[in-house]
């Protein structure tokens, strides 16, 4: 994979804008934010309101793991010194583990299509 001259960061050759000259092994984003090519001229350039949905597209996708990580902790920490809530919090989290990776498993269909539809 070639790098940019500009960043330096290897990119597919699909992220490089065409010309000779000045933009001769550029990516994309560097070609805009330097002026050597618009925003027209690279579809392979992730807008600001594409990158934040697809940022949000990912975080609905791990927020369920990141909860269920951090109930474990606190759970694991101090949640099992309380008398009543802990077998509380212990069903629910157990119930969670159970839940969590079901839910991922049958989502993934509805996460890859929205993906490939925030793709550009």
């Amino acid at each position: 994979m070639p790098a940019c001259r500009m960043c330096k960061q290897f990119y597919p050759e699909s992220q490089f804008i065409s010309g000779n000259g000045p933009r001769y092994q550029v990516c994309a984003r560097c070609g805009v934010e330097s002026g050597l090519a618009s925003k027209e001229e690279t579809p392979q350039l992730y807008s600001d309101e594409l990158v934040n949905a697809r940022f949000i597209l990912y975080t609905k996708r791990v927020l369920p793991w990141f909860v269920l990580l951090v109930g474990w902790i606190l759970y694991i920490s101090i949640g099992r010194g309380i008398e009543l809530w802990s077998s509380i919090l212990f069903v629910i989290l157990l119930l969670s583990s159970l839940i969590v990776p079901v839910l991922h498993i049958l989502r993934s269909t509805k996460f890859s299509a929205e993906l490939s539809r925030l793709t550009p």
